[in-house]
């Protein structure tokens, strides 16, 4: 596919998505013979093309789910808190707690506590902790969904680009080869172009890392409040144990007599 057919399929696709003004403009850049940007892009071959193209759309995507786990992580640390602070202040189980980490791990202690009545505090402690550490790493790995995405992208967007760089090259350097000249003004634009791609790569790649380092931390965060919670249910199971431990003993004695 040449260079015009590639330019004339992309004018294609904005005029049919209703992008008059982007068809204009994409227009315009492959008639000009100044080497802006995005005449470059119009000038390029179609790999290096598709090359930017994706480029473009795996920034995009990766500040979509930054900006989207950003809501969802900071949802999840309000509830986790409100929880808490609930679960703290009754000082036994059987809080009233939204669907979340927190209601899930006092779910698992009051199960436990029952499946086990009767049976050594201890154990149910420590069967309970399971439970907890089950919970608390599913409710991380839900946070982490996602971000593993971002960090590709700032990983091989580089390469992503520079393998466009390369093609670009190639293509250019066979140019030369055709025409039998190496005047600046001829070897120039076909270089240019074809960097513009590991440009694009860079471009995407900065952000993404970035975003990826700001979610690692955020969910990291998240991770130590989901700890922090699973120590309070465990906490509050082995009080409630103790409490059952003590009322009890009444009847024990009574027993006995």
């Amino acid at each position: 596919m040449s260079a015009s057919t590639s330019n004339e399929t992309l004018i294609g696709w904005a005029n049919t998505l209703g992008l008059d003004g982007l068809a204009m403009r994409l227009q315009a850049a492959a008639e000009t013979e100044v080497l802006t940007p995005l005449a470059m892009f119009m000038d390029a071959d179609w790999v290096v093309k598709a090359v930017m193209l994706s480029l473009l759309a795996a920034s995009a995507l990766a500040w979509a789910i930054w900006a989207g786990k950003l809501i969802q992580i900071g949802v999840a640390n309000r509830r986790l808190r409100r929880d808490y602070k609930a679960l703290d202040g009754r000082g036994r189980l059987g809080a009233p707690l939204r669907k979340g980490a927190v209601q899930a791990m006092q779910a698992a202690a009051e199960a436990e506590r029952i499946a086990s009545r009767g049976l050594p505090a201890e154990g149910i402690k420590e069967r309970c902790a399971l439970d907890l550490s089950r919970i608390e790493a599913g409710a991380t790995r839900t946070m982490q969904s996602g971000a593993t995405v971002i960090g590709s992208i700032g990983a091989t967007a580089p390469f992503i680009g520079l393998f466009g760089t390369v093609w670009g090259i190639m293509n250019s350097f066979v140019g030369i080869a055709q025409s039998g000249t190496t005047n600046l003004s001829v070897v120039a634009p076909g270089i240019a172009e074809a960097l513009l791609a590991t440009a694009i790569g860079l471009v995407a790649a900065i952000p993404a890392v970035i975003l990826y380092n700001h979610l690692t931390r955020l969910i990291g965060g998240y991770r130590t409040g989901c700890g922090d919670a699973g120590a309070l249910v465990l906490r509050t199971l082995s009080r409630d144990l103790d409490r059952d431990a003590e009322s009890a003993k009444p009847d024990l004695h009574l027993a006995a007599e």
